[in-house]
């Protein structure tokens, strides 16, 4: 789907440096290469880089873990705050601008960057992206397919990475997750959880009342459960992209008595968390089996459910933790 023009061809060893995008070369030095790149995003839109992106903008939080997970300290980031609420598996490392929030970007604070790149999701609306498109070159990523998440997740990674010249970091942060699966299996396994029923959810309290979000098999959580060999226990459908239900207090009941119930909240947000706060007296919430039995996981803040491979490994840590300890 994507590929590599090279305009001009230099040494081999030769890779890039600047703003914090580095691929180090054999003798621990780095050099800006003069490669052209085209690529083809998500949208089916062809774009074209002078060579690989230094100054990069993303407007969603899975895009800027990516381009920080590779190396690249992103000069605008949206919601900054909310990013580092959320996504603490990879912390930023600089002083992005932010841009404004992630369903409405700044185009007046892009312009001002003068980024060589934004990168943003096909969940932007086509308007916003048509006006990124007279800043700079967009590249747009698609944030989930709930037939493939994790299939998806690694799309995202590699198509950023070509755009950055970070190819290789991204076979290793690949690699690294491949090995995390493996060792949490081996570790659930171990735990005699192999083909335990879990189910994983999120929940909101919005006008005093409780919504549960359950994320199916078509989630990225949900098929990184499964590879851990847990048992997605939820029976609700999901949605075609990121695999989500949704569902009450009253709808935990269908779930099996003995499913290892786990959900993430954030002090951060207090409307984000009705496990602990608005259900803790609720009488459907206390009398379900799996509440009695103390088979209720809360999973650390700052794990974000829509991120890459090293928030997936922060994931995979947490909930062997959970369930073994």
């Amino acid at each position: 789907m994507r590929r590599l023009l090279l305009a001009a061809v230099t040494a081999a060893a030769l890779t890039l440096t600047a703003c914090g995008t580095t691929e180090p070369a054999a003798d621990g030095t780095a050099e800006k290469t003069a490669e052209r790149i085209t690529l083809t995003d998500a949208s089916g839109t062809e774009v074209e880089l002078d060579g690989p992106a230094e100054k990069v903008v993303g407007t969603e939080w899975n895009i800027v873990e990516s381009l920080i997970s590779l190396g690249v300290d992103p000069a605008g980031v949206a919601d900054v705050k909310g990013y580092r609420t959320w996504d603490t598996a990879v912390p930023l490392e600089n002083e992005p601008k932010d841009i404004g929030t992630r369903g409405e970007p700044s185009t007046d604070t892009i312009a001002a960057l003068k980024p060589d790149l934004v990168v943003a999701t096909t969940d932007l609306p086509p308007a916003a992206v048509k006006q990124l498109r007279k800043i700079a070159p967009v590249l747009e990523v698609r944030p989930a397919d709930a037939s493939d998440p994790i299939g998806q997740m690694t799309e995202n990674l590699d198509l950023i990475a070509e755009a950055t010249g970070t190819t290789e970091r991204a076979g290793k942060l690949k690699k690294e997750f491949d090995t995390r699966i493996a060792e949490g299996r081996k570790a659930l396994a171990g735990a005699g959880l192999d083909g335990a029923p879990y189910a994983f959810a999120d929940g909101y309290v919005v006008s005093n009342q409780v919504s549960i979000r359950p994320f199916t098999s078509g989630s990225l959580i949900g098929a990184v459960n499964e590879k851990l060999g847990l048992e997605n226990a939820w029976t609700v459908k999901g949605d075609k992209a990121y695999g989500l239900g949704t569902t009450d207090v009253e709808g935990l009941t269908e779930l099996d008595d003995d499913t290892h119930f786990a959900y993430i909240g954030n002090d951060g947000d207090k409307n984000s968390n009705p496990f602990a706060g608005a259900l803790a007296d609720d009488k459907v919430w206390t009398s379900l089996p799996f509440v009695q039995q103390g088979n209720v996981h809360r999973l650390p803040d700052g794990i974000w459910m829509f991120g890459g491979p090293e928030s997936m490994n922060q994931y995979i840590d947490s909930v062997v933790a959970a369930l073994t300890r």
